[in-house]
Order: C-alpha cells, then structure tokens, then sequence
C-alpha cells in the first residue's frame, strides 16, 4: 500500500453525493467521477508542477540580484545590451513516473465519460500507458476468468488507443508462466480449452 499524493476523496464526498442525489453505489460512484473530471484541469496543473522543475527560477533569481554590486558594474547593467534571445533552460524531470490508480470497476472507468475526460487530458499531458492488472491465481484456475481479462484489456486498448502493459499480480501465489503461454501460443491455450 501506498499513500495517495491525490485523492478523489478528498475532493468529492462519495456518500455525501450518495444522499445528496438519492444515487446507489454505482450511481454514486459515476457522479462522483464526473464531478472530480471537471476539476481535472487543477489536477494535471499540480502533476505538471510536481513533475517537472523549473531550472530558469534559479537563473531570474540570480539576474535580480543587485546587492554587492558597485556602481560601475551597476551601470553597466543598466546601459543598453543588444537584444538576444533569453538563455532559458528546458524544465528539467523531477519524477520518472506518476502513477494513477482508478476504480477497480472497469465499467465505471474505461466507458464513461468522465473516465475517458481524465484519460485524455492524462494522454495530453504526459507520456501514457495503461497497466491491467489481472488477478493470476484466478485466470490460471479458470479459462473463462482469463479470458474474460483478455477481452477486458483488449476492449480498454481499442477504447482509449493508449499502450497497455497487462500485469499480472499475486505471481507469489500462482505463477502467470501459463497465462504468458496461453498469450504467446494458441496451440496451446487450444489443448487447454480441450481439456477444460
């Protein structure tokens, strides 16, 4: 577990809305997300803040400072200098990478509009790709759960047009070796779907 930088819970109150509007969970759970997507905009502002460092804050602080200075190199500065473009520096990166953890509900996420609002300004803003993370143990113990996943994350592939890395978690409990065969092999995931 880790601790969130930004959380939705802090800006929208999910069972506030739930009573506000008379929703249920899911209904709660969408409008929940709509409202934080309009707010979407403040949220790429502090990733881009906090991804990126301004090397030229140093380089104005130094180019304001007079104190020291004697007269002569003063007016130096002051006289006329022929116009030249300003020396800036691009920002250089502060993070390697900004992780976004969304509702577990791929429903509630991947095909709404508020999940493809946040996804796009995401993909706008910075180098994207998504990570499906499937459950290892379930998908080796049942061809239907594995591929149930498979089309999950071909449908989020096709729906947002981003790369897509599926992850396969738990691997201290099952291996996902099977399920890399299966991806890589038809043959094999075939003799499988035979002996199911």
């Amino acid at each position: 577990p880790f601790g969130a930088s930004i959380d939705i819970r802090d800006t929208v109150d999910y069972k506030e809305v739930m009573k506000q509007h008379r929703l249920g969970p899911n209904g709660a759970i969408m409008t929940s997300l709509n409202l934080f997507s309009t707010k979407f905009d403040q949220v790429i502002s502090i990733l881009d803040n906090r991804a990126y460092k301004d090397t030229n804050t140093h380089e104005k602080e130094k180019t304001n400072d007079t104190e020291g200075m004697s007269q002569q190199e003063l007016d130096a500065r002051t006289e006329p200098q022929p116009k030249s473009k300003p020396n800036l520096k691009p920002a250089t990166k502060a993070l390697d990478y900004i992780l976004v953890d969304t509702p577990g509900q791929i429903e509630a996420f991947t095909w709404s509009a508020s999940g493809s609002i946040i996804t796009s300004a995401l993909a706008t803003s910075f180098p994207t790709v998504l990570a499906f993370v499937v459950d290892t143990p379930r998908c080796v113990t049942s061809l239907n759960t594995f591929m149930s996943n498979m089309l999950y994350a071909c449908s989020m592939y096709y729906r947002t047009r981003l790369p897509l890395v599926v992850v396969f978690n738990k691997s201290d409990v099952a291996s996902g070796e099977v399920c890399m065969e299966w991806m890589s092999d038809y043959e094999k995931f075939q003799e499988a779907m035979d002996d199911f």
